[in-house]
């Protein structure tokens, strides 16, 4: 099934408290004819729309098509997490890629975060962005591991984070599940729809087309290349792919690389008066289980709470009460507590965990696979693909250094192989081995 509608209706935001925070977005048209442009562009997330504003702003004439809605996809409804460096650690880069090549995707993941930080300040206030992260450890051997990152980060970098035993963790993230974690001053978390609509705002000002309610049928290579729809065309001189998780079966170099899981986010009603029973500040949290828990709190206090697996394509039909019942056994303290909005969404892993950017044509770009480190990223992914569109080539060629091998069987087999996997590694989860 086409993974644009197989748990989502056209044209639809997902029932998010997201979408439901925020005035109704205004309604872009739909391409109807055929269009000419420097660059054309699939997909209107972070990574699309970063691509379009970085293109237009140097001039270039620019068609952004998107089959639903702006912030659709993963960019619209995840956990609104900013997260430092990649998937991996950087000593795990630094073995396997040597000092430089890790240092350069440092550099790039770091400016990732600043470029965020710098458009939320000028240009999405109403984004709230709030600087903080911390990470959860169940286990002294992954607390240990935390600290071999943050000793490694300090001493190569100059980047402190700060590592928290037992109670003093707990003070700050109040879970009796947790031995310990880190505490990360440079992340942080926002509204992610509010940013991708001001991305989407600030992209059309700079002389960007969008068009929603538009999905590509087909890519056709050569010089141009053309993108085609039901109701019309686009000719290209480039082509930037930014389909992530929702991308259908038409670019064959990234269907085998990169693969839509699904995860899952309830709101609680708000507690204005209790939200530091949970939390000692406002910062996002993430843990060490491999099917993760994520959360934060909204900025009228809701506590967002994300994770669960899926394993199929299609979500549950009940999403919330296994989703819930993980909540509370981490916070049991939110026994009593209501929940007002519960939603899923696609995100796109790869088999490293580390994003594929790269050029998969000879005028055809494609960012994807950000494995839930997308929110800094993927803007960074979509800034270097315009670039390289406009012949600056460095920040492509750094993350193209990322190992992103195929999924055994391509896209044929990487579903069951994957589901194999994460059914393996949840099952470790409960056992707590």
């Amino acid at each position: 099934m086409n993974p644009l509608y197989r748990n989502d209706r056209a044209g639809e935001h997902a029932p998010s408290w997201y979408a439901a925070s925020l005035p109704a977005p205004p309604e872009r048209p739909a391409l109807d004819g055929d269009a000419r442009a420097d660059v054309a562009i699939l997909g209107a997330g972070f990574t699309g729309l970063w691509a379009a504003l970085t293109l237009a702003r140097a001039g270039r004439r620019v068609v952004v098509l998107d089959a639903h809605r702006v912030g659709f996809g993963a960019s619209g409804r995840n956990g609104g997490q900013i997260h430092t460096g990649f998937n991996k650690g950087q000593d795990w880069l630094a073995d396997r890629l040597g000092r430089e090549r890790a240092r350069a995707l440092w550099d790039l993941s770091e400016g990732a975060k600043a470029q965020l930080r710098d458009f939320c300040t000028t240009h999405a206030p109403e984004a709230a962005l709030q600087p903080g992260t911390a990470h959860g450890e169940y286990s002294r051997g992954d607390l240990d591991a935390l600290r071999h990152e943050a000793e490694f980060l300090a001493r190569e970098y100059g980047y402190e984070t700060r590592i928290l035993e037992g109670d003093d963790f707990r003070a700050l993230v109040k879970s009796p599940l947790y031995v310990g974690g880190s505490f990360d001053p440079g992340g942080g978390h926002l509204h992610p729809l509010a940013y991708a609509c001001a991305l989407a705002r600030e992209a059309e000002a700079a002389g960007a087309t969008i068009h929603e309610m538009t999905e590509v049928t087909a890519i056709r290579p050569g010089a141009p290349v053309r993108l085609e729809t039901a109701r019309g065309t686009v000719t290209a001189d480039h082509a930037i792919v930014a389909g992530n998780g929702y991308l259908p079966g038409i670019l064959k170099p990234v269907n085998a690389k990169v693969m839509p899981i699904n995860s899952f986010i309830a709101a609680t009603e708000p507690l204005p008066d209790r939200w530091t029973d949970i939390l000692a500040e406002d910062i996002a949290v993430s843990d060490s289980k491999f099917v993760v828990n994520y959360y934060r709190f909204s900025a009228d206090r809701r506590f967002l709470f994300g994770g669960r697996e899926s394993y199929s394509i299609g979500f549950p039909k009940d999403i919330s009460t296994a989703l819930v019942a993980r909540m509370r056994n981490l916070f049991p303290q939110l026994g009593d507590v209501s929940v007002s909005h519960v939603w899923g969404g696609s995100l796109a892993v790869t088999v490293t965990r580390l994003p594929h950017v790269a050029r998969v044509g000879q005028n055809v770009l494609s960012g994807a696979g950000f494995s839930g480190h997308g929110v800094s990223l993927s803007g960074m992914a979509g800034r270097v693909m315009a670039e390289a569109v406009m012949g600056r080539e460095e920040g492509l060629a750094t993350f193209e250094a990322l190992p992103v091998p195929t999924f055994p069987g391509g896209a044929a087999f990487r579903a069951p192989l994957l589901t194999l996997a994460m059914t393996w590694f949840a099952l470790r989860d409960r056992l707590g081995v």
